[in-house]
């Protein structure tokens, strides 16, 4: 699986202009299923997006996690960052197919509530507009098979 996250003092995003998911301050978490992932990558992920250290301490390093600072996650799947870029136009002919992402994309939110973490989502395969103020900012790119 793969994932983009961005620290936030807010987002939110909407589909037909109705607001489906909105949080404070917290993560946006832009996720894909890859072509044989399976819940184990969900679960690697989800545990290393609620700890990783991405926000300030007292000192002003980046030294707390989204569980240290009680923030939130919106969750929003995006198949593109499956893209194949050798060409001028992409393709995505490496991401899990719909009925598999959508499983996946699901259990990976799950995932994160599990762990105590406040969720919002986005809605699976819909066209979303998603607004977000980037803190930072502060961008991070994960993927299950670089570890």
């Amino acid at each position: 699986m793969r994932a983009l996250i961005q620290r936030v003092s807010s987002a939110r995003v909407t589909v037909n202009d109705v607001v489906t998911g909105e949080v404070g301050n917290g993560l946006v978490v832009f996720v894909c299923a890859m072509k044989g992932d399976t819940e184990k990558e969900s679960e690697w992920l989800a545990r290393k997006v609620v700890n990783l250290r991405v926000f300030k301490d007292d000192a002003d390093r980046m030294n707390r996690s989204l569980l240290d600072i009680g923030g939130s996650a919106l969750i929003v799947s995006q198949f593109t960052l499956a893209a194949e870029t050798k060409g001028n136009r992409p393709g995505f002919s490496t991401a899990a197919p719909p009925e598999e992402g959508r499983r996946l994309y699901e259990d990976f939110s799950a995932n994160i509530s599990a762990s105590g973490v406040a969720v919002a989502n986005g809605v699976f395969g819909a066209d979303m507009r998603v607004e977000l103020a980037n803190d930072g900012p502060v961008t991070i790119w994960l993927d299950t098979t670089s570890g």
